[in-house]
């Protein structure tokens, strides 16, 4: 039997413009593999816990404390929880709160020629990590449309915002090339 592709469009929540990703990922894979996708799709470091939510119920890594009741993302497989239409999120950085979300918009029968994952298509860098959860992203947004003003008017949060973010940081930058080679290399 061949085997099934989930493509996915992933959506990074309360971010204006809008950041997000198109990929196949095998619909064999497990959660754990998904969480790496995404990590490499969006442009995270994978430095922070994560979970996701699925018809009400969260997944996660398992937490040797007990404080957070979680699923074993481990033993969940894509297809025995999703399917085509399928809705649902994934949080990164309890801290930050990333929220994404996630449709299956298609379940494909696998290219034998096709190595997976693989990603189609996307718009926008990942914010940088730390930066704050989305109202820190709209912060840094602002900074970095106040650099061509007046530096006497210039607000001193903003340089901040502008040194933790790196000089070379580009909001409106994605490399699908790049994403696609972090998929193959490391998921």
């Amino acid at each position: 039997m061949p085997r099934q592709i989930f493509q996915l469009k992933m959506s990074l929540a309360g971010v204006r413009p809008p950041v997000w990703r198109r990929v196949l990922v095998p619909a064999g894979y497990t959660l754990d593999r998904l969480h790496r996708v995404v990590q490499h799709a969006m442009g995270w470091r994978d430095c922070h816990l994560h979970s996701f939510e699925i018809d009400a119920v969260q997944y996660g890594e398992p937490d040797p404390d007990g404080e957070l009741a979680l699923h074993d993302e481990l033993d969940v497989r894509l297809d025995a929880v999703l399917g085509k239409g399928s809705r649902f999120s994934y949080t990164y950085d309890f801290g930050d709160w990333w929220e994404h979300d996630l449709v299956v918009e298609d379940a494909l029968t696998a290219d034998p020629e096709e190595r997976y994952p693989v990603c189609l298509d996307g718009e926008r860098a990942c914010p940088p990590e730390g930066i704050g959860g989305p109202s820190g992203y709209r912060a840094l947004l602002l900074a970095l449309d106040d650099q061509g003003g007046p530096a006497d008017v210039a607000d001193p949060a903003h340089a901040l915002l502008l040194d933790w973010a790196g000089s070379t940081f580009d909001p409106s930058r994605f490399d699908v090339d790049r994403a696609g080679t972090l998929l193959r290399r490391f998921c």
